[in-house]
């Protein structure tokens, strides 16, 4: 097989015309300024040192040269060995708790840092599986689709925080429907994972939980949170300013709502797991999921492809050295074939 590895460069080669163009119009704007001087026979004997046939070769390689350059710039490669390569894994949807409640301190630095830490730790561990992101609050959204990038994966995990929705609440029931649409119309084993602190959740997710169960996806859910909750922290400019408190004055303290998370879970057909300063969970979930039978995701075909620019940029590198040798002038053997007689 051949490719380029940078077929973009290969536009450069279009310039070639031009540069023909151009070398003609200068050659004939300097046979214009020769008829201007004065008679022609005495301008044909003062230049007849000068080959008119020399300059056109040295034009020419250094066209050639230009082109040579330009494929080596482009990097031609050859296809040595070709290998299909099947991805096996699940479809894992993680949807995640970004509301104010998240920045509670209760698990240490706090929910939503835990869970980040969390998810990137199970992303480190996923091999063929593709994992996607739902974000909800007061509302649920897709953050990111199912891929096998996992690279990109903890790059947009690293974007999330609070203030990605602005309506506060815990919309688990939407953020599940929307996990479930984000799969694909297939049969690999699909699974949701669901972090959040459960508190003031919004909608039936029992039901969602069902419905998801009935497509044959499992929900795990896991906790953030301690049964004895903590103050939601505000911050200005980046600092601490105190506490969120109700309209009596008073501090408002986000417990975690562990029955709703496992009864969610039991619907799913999933586990509930809590976490705390020690573990967050994850890795018993994980144990879980991984335990389900994997199925042929994608299967690509990979060559392995061996660089040839070294030849190409060899050649106009000798196509360069060429046209330094050639001179513009006559030489002195074909002089004295062409002497002017009186």
């Amino acid at each position: 097989m051949f490719r380029f590895a940078h077929p973009e460069i290969l536009y450069a080669l279009l310039l070639i015309p031009l540069f023909w163009i151009l070398h003609l119009l200068i050659l004939r704007r300097k046979r214009k300024t020769l008829q201007r001087l004065g008679d022609g026979n005495v301008v044909k004997r003062l230049t007849e040192g000068f080959s008119k046939a020399r300059g056109n070769v040295k034009f020419l390689f250094l066209m050639l040269a230009w082109a040579m350059l330009t494929l080596g710039a482009a990097n031609p490669q050859l296809g040595s060995r070709l290998e299909n390569v099947k991805r096996k894994g699940i479809d894992l949807m993680i949807v995640l708790d970004v509301s104010n409640s998240m920045m509670a301190e209760d698990i240490k630095p706090n929910r939503l840092e835990r869970s980040r830490q969390s998810i990137s730790q199970l992303i480190n561990k996923l091999q063929g599986d593709r994992v996607g992101l739902v974000i909800f609050a007061g509302k649920a959204y897709l953050q990111m689709p199912l891929t096998t990038d996992y690279s990109a994966a903890r790059l947009f995990l690293s974007t999330v925080n609070t203030d990605m929705i602005p309506v506060q609440g815990t919309a688990i029931a939407d953020a599940i429907t929307i996990a479930v649409r984000s799969f694909d119309d297939n049969n690999h084993e699909k699974a949701i994972v669901v972090i959040t602190d459960g508190e003031n959740h919004q909608g039936d997710a029992h039901q969602a939980a069902l419905m998801a169960a009935e497509n044959g996806i499992r929900i795990y859910t896991i906790g953030m949170g301690l049964p004895e909750g903590g103050p939601i922290p505000l911050y200005q400019n980046g600092r601490p300013i105190g506490f969120k408190k109700d309209k009596q004055g008073n501090t408002i303290v986000t417990r975690l709502d562990d029955a709703t998370l496992q009864k969610i879970a039991e619907a799913g057909g999933g586990i509930y797991v809590r976490a705390n300063n020690t573990r967050a969970g994850l890795t018993k979930v994980f144990d879980e999921i991984n335990a389900l039978e994997k199925s042929e995701i994608e299967s690509r075909v990979f060559s392995d492809y061996e660089d040839r620019f070294q030849y190409f940029i060899a050649l106009g590198l000798l196509f360069l050295l060429i046209e330094g040798f050639i001179s513009s002038r006559k030489s002195k053997w074909l002089s004295s074939i062409n002497l002017f007689k009186e």
